[in-house]
Parts: structure tokens; C-alpha cells; sequence
């Protein structure tokens, strides 16, 4: 079972029924590596996918601490300015939503090139405007730009990796995710401090162009709907300049491209119009569902204090925009510090459990993990982190609540990065795992759910810390996301039970369409061999005489009528019938 038998999901274990599954959903199997990428092209891949998913949470964060300056300068309040922030998460659930699917299928480099130039053209907008409707609206359009690229880094993870090393990887994906809270607020506060607002954007504006130039003409093709596990050159539509050499370096070693392989994919290759489908089915799974309204809660809280912070340090110690940014420092570096720490402890359980249901752990092998607790082996990590995030939001709101010494506030901004980012990534491995064919998918409806949420809670906080005070409402979101920990404990016990049955029911629906299909090619047949007798039925009754007329058919002399008809002890003796015996004559 070192293949992937993630023919569990379409074929037998033993002998995966390759032209039954979809290449993208079709893994390695026991002779064959998961992905002919070395290790440190994996490294420099992901890297680079890995910071083109830093503008997303780069362009949410930079603009927290110009939120004051901003609602001065287009003398609208507090609140509107934050529901800038409120549609900006709105959208950057929704968008990845349309580019996953279209990456999936179309690949990672064309949905590279698309969110680039969005997000580009929404960031010159941006610099331009001086008008509270205009900066409504094109923050959206920068949002939908820039957040598909935090769905398509985990889409380049799922094509290079495998499960037993995803937590290293995914969290080393989720890098640029981490770097954004950290470094971004000081940007934004030393830019709107001293240049004024608007070079937020023509900041994000020269930074995209420039990353993204070098982005467009040497990134690889990953997707492995499109080149499997990278022996298959892309189509030129998703060529790049690295594409090229590394095939010509392939063919000058002895690597011959499989044939079958490049015709499967070529004929299963299409650009489709973005579809968002595809991430409300994940979505609307039982299991997918619980997971990711964890995910969504987890992250709530993270932006319910990002948000909140703004306005919050301004008023409590009344910090301006520099020192309102230099406190997101300790929340980046709690996120820092998970992403360092949290894969390679998402990897050992994974191996531990592995040891202990006797599973073979084969580097890079994809293994079938239908028989395997995967839930289990991530959430008993997820868990811990989840309860001590709770604590740290309870102990953040009395601390802010009091006005005790700022030490207090860092520690706790610390820990929070720490807990909840970490929690995060945990749970966004294990969606990948449960959706191994649809990796950037999987993350899109992770987005879409804890975006959301997140949007609600941003939109929220302030007006609720304003009733409530800052203790009970931070205190009212941690036992909410406490609350709902007993849901995680459900997937623990039935996670493996409900993909089994899952993968039952699309066997036998699969199964079932081959049987159509099988039906409708055997009616067809008949209806073709029918076709055909009638025709040579009609034919030979056009050229052979009755047999109780004397006069031949008009296309016959009455020499060839006679020579034609014979009696049937006549067939029986030659063997054969007046029509072949015309042939013959002929």
C-alpha cells in the first residue's frame, strides 16, 4: 500500500483504474515518485508561492494602522472605515472560491497571471482616489486580486507533496501569510506617518510589479491535472521559461515523455470559466463543514484583534500610527514562531500514528489514507492550541479593559499570533488531506468560511467593545470558539467512517456511470449492426430475382438472372448464397 492508493477513491488498492480518475485526482502509485521535482526545487517552488500569498494578508494588514488618518482625511467615522476592512474580508472569501476551481483544472500559472493583474490594476486605483465610494470598491477588486493567491500556495503544496511531509511544507507555505501581520502594519504606519496614505498603495502597486515580472516568465507549471507529476511539459498557454529548459534537460538525460500520460492530460485539459461550485460541494460535506467553521472561528478572533487594535491602542494608550503599528510585531512573530514549529509537529504525530496502525511511511509515496485516523493525527494537535488561544483572548480583553502595563498586551499578542495561527495551519492540513485531488479548492472554502466569519467579527468588535466593554467582549468571542471544540472531537471519532462512505458512494456512482455507458455504447452498436443488415437486406432484394417471376431486374440481362438462381440444394452443396455468388461472378 506505498502507492497512493488514493485509488482508494477510484479504482482498487492493489491496481489503480487510471482511466477512471481524473489526472488530477490520480497519485503515485508503489513504482512510481509522487512528483519528479527534486527536493530543493519543491523548496524553491513553494517559496515563491509562498510569497506571492504575502500580498493578501500584506494589503488587509498595511492599511490597520492608517484606519485613523484615513477616516480623518474623508471625514467619514471610525465604523465606515472599518467596514472597508469588513467587505475587503468578504471578498477574500468569496474570490478564491472562483480562481481555485479554475486552477485545478486550467493550472496554477494562468491563475498566477490573472489575481496579478487584478490585484495591480485595483492597487493603481487605489493610489488615485480620494473618494470614500472609490475606496470601498476597489479595495474589493484588491481583495479578489490579491486572496486567490493564498489558495493557489496551497495548491503548489498539494501538487509537490505528500502527506507524510505536508506539515513541514504547508506550513512553510503559509510563511508569507505570517510575514504579513508582522511586517506590513510598520509599513503601513512609517508610509501614512510620513508620505501620507495613498503611498500604502503605490507601495503594494511597485512591490506586485516588480514580484510579479520574474513570477510570469520562470515559474513552473505544477498543477497535476495539467503535467501530472511534472514528466509532462504543459500546454503553451501555461509554458514558462523554466518549463522549457528542465523538458530539454529531461529529454538530453534519457527521460522520454510518456505518451499516455500527455494524451490523457491533453484531453482532459480545459479553461473553464471560473466556477465557484465546485468549493460550495466541499463546503456542503459533513466533515469539510465542521473543520472549517473551526478554521473560521480560530481566525475571528485573530482579525477581531487586528481590527481592533487600531482603534483601540489609540484610545487606551493613545498611540499614533507608527506605535499603533509596531504592536503587531508580537502577534507576527507568534505566527513566525508556528510556522517554524507547528509542521514539523503535524509530521512527528503523523509518523507516530503511522507507527502505531502499522502504516508504511514512504518518502515521496502518496499513501491511501482511508484506513488511517488522519483526524486523529492532526486535531490531537489543533486541539491544545485552540484552548490555549481562548485563554489568551479572555486575559487580552481584561488587560486592555484595565489599561495594565504594556508588557501585558505584547505577551498575550504574542501568544494569540502563536495559538491561533498555528491552530489554523493545522486545520488547513487536514482539509488538503481529506481533499488530496483538490488542494487549491479545498483552501478556497477554507477562506470562504473563515473570511466570512472574520468579517463579522471585524465589523463587530469595536461597537461591541464600546456596549460591552473590552473584557466581556473578547471574553463572549473566546467561549464561543471554546464552545465549539466538541465538533472537533465528533470528526476525531466518525472523520474516517464518514470518508469511507464517501468513497463507497463515488465508486459506486462511478460504477454506475461506466455501466451507462457501456449500455448506451452496446445500443448503439446493435442499432448499427440492425442499420446494416437492413441495408444489405434492401440491396439484395434490389439486385437478386424473384424466384417466382421469370422476368430479371432491370439492372440484369436474362443470361445473368439465370446464371443467379439456384435451387437450396444447390446453397447447401457450395456453401454459398445467390448474393455471394453475384460477388463472385463479379
Amino acid at each position: 500500500m506505498a502507492n497512493d492508493a488514493r485509488s482508494s477513491e477510484h479504482g482498487t488498492q492493489d491496481r489503480p483504474n487510471f482511466a477512471a480518475e481524473p489526472p488530477g485526482e490520480r497519485q503515485a502509485t508503489a513504482d512510481e515518485a509522487y512528483s519528479v521535482f527534486t527536493v530543493t526545487e519543491k523548496k524553491l517552488i513553494i517559496a515563491v508561492g509562498s510569497l506571492a500569498s504575502f500580498f493578501s494578508p500584506l494589503s488587509s494588514s498595511i492599511y490597520m494602522p492608517a484606519l485613523n488618518t484615513i477616516s480623518s482625511d474623508l471625514d467619514v467615522s471610525s465604523t465606515k472605515i472599518n467596514l472597508s476592512v469588513t467587505t475587503y474580508l468578504i471578498v477574500q472569501g468569496v474570490a478564491p472560491m472562483m480562481i481555485a476551481g479554475f486552477s485545478d483544472s486550467a493550472g496554477r500559472r494562468l491563475a498566477y497571471v490573472i489575481c496579478f493583474t487584478i490585484y495591480i490594476a485595483a492597487n493603481l486605483g487605489l493610489a488615485l482616489q480620494n473618494n470614500y465610494a472609490a475606496l470601498m470598491v476597489l479595495r474589493c477588486l484588491q481583495s479578489g486580486g490579491s486572496s486567490g493567491t493564498v489558495a493557489l500556495a496551497n495548491g503548489v503544496v498539494g501538487d509537490l507533496v505528500t502527506s507524510s511531509e505536508r506539515g513541514m511544507y504547508i506550513a512553510f507555505a503559509s510563511l508569507g501569510g505570517v510575514l504579513g501581520p508582522t511586517i506590513a502594519p510598520l509599513i503601513g504606519g512609517l508610509l501614512s506617518q510620513t508620505l501620507g496614505w495613498h503611498w500604502v498603495f503605490w507601495f503594494l502597486l511597485i512591490f506586485a510589479g516588480a514580484f510579479f515580472l520574474p513570477l510570469f516568465f520562470f515559474f513552473p507549471e505544477t498543477c497535476r491535472r495539467v503535467v501530472g507529476d511534472g514528466s509532462v511539459p504543459p500546454p503553451t498557454l501555461s509554458m514558462s521559461v523554466t518549463d522549457v529548459i528542465r523538458h530539454r534537460n529531461r529529454i538530453k538525460a534519457g527521460h522520454e515523455v510518456d505518451a499516455g500520460k500527455l494524451e490523457k492530460l491533453r484531453k482532459d485539459y480545459k479553461i473553464r470559466f471560473p466556477n465557484p461550485l465546485s468549493t460550495l460541494v466541499v463546503v456542503a460535506d459533513k466533515e469539510a463543514a465542521l473543520i472549517l467553521i473551526a478554521t473560521g472561528l480560530a481566525l475571528a478572533c485573530f482579525y477581531a484583534i487586528s481590527t481592533g487594535a487600531s482603534a483601540q491602542f489609540g484610545q487606551v494608550y493613545g498611540f499614533n500610527d507608527i506605535q499603533i503599528a509596531l504592536m503587531f510585531i508580537p502577534i507576527g512573530m507568534g505566527s513566525l514562531v508556528s510556522a517554524f514549529t507547528t509542521g514539523k509537529t503535524v509530521d512527528w504525530n503523523y509518523r507516530r500514528h503511522a507507527k502505531l496502525n502499522g502504516f508504511p511511511v514512504v518518502k515521496n509515496r502518496q499513501e491511501d489514507l482511508t484506513n488511517f485516523p488522519i483526524e486523529k493525527a492532526r486535531l490531537q494537535i489543533a486541539l491544545p492550541l485552540f484552548y490555549l488561544g481562548a485563554v489568551a483572548v479572555i486575559a487580552y480583553g481584561w488587560v486592555m479593559n484595565y489599561k495594565v502595563n504594556l508588557a501585558g498586551p505584547i505577551i498575550l499578542l504574542f501568544l494569540m499570533g502563536y495559538s491561533l495561527t498555528a491552530a489554523y495551519q493545522v486545520l488547513n492540513i487536514l482539509m488538503v488531506d481529506i481533499y488530496p485531488g483538490k488542494p487549491a479548492t479545498a483552501t478556497a472554502a477554507n477562506n470562504l468560511v473563515r473570511c466570512e466569519l472574520g468579517a463579522v467579527a471585524s465589523a463587530v468588535i469595536v461597537p461591541m467593545s464600546d456596549a460591552m466593554g473590552k473584557g466581556w467582549s473578547y471574553t463572549l468571542l473566546a467561549l464561543i470558539f471554546v464552545g465549539y471544540t466538541p465538533a472537533l472531537f465528533v470528526v476525531m471519532k466518525y472523520g474516517m467512517r464518514w470518508r469511507k462512505a464517501k468513497k463507497e458512494k463515488k465508486e459506486m456512482h462511478a460504477q454506475e456511470k461506466r455501466k451507462k455507458q457501456m449500455q448506451t455504447q452496446h445500443d448503439l452498436e446493435k442499432r448499427m449492426e440492425g442499420a446494416s443488415a437492413h441495408g444489405s437486406t434492401t440491396k439484395e432484394r434490389d439486385v437478386i430475382p424473384d424466384m417466382n417471376t421469370s422476368k430479371p431486374p432491370p439492372n440484369l440481362s436474362a443470361s445473368s438472372t439465370t446464371e443467379l438462381v439456384c435451387s437450396s440444394s444447390e446453397l447447401d452443396v457450395c456453401g454459398m448464397s445467390a448474393r455471394e455468388r453475384l460477388d463472385l461472378r463479379d
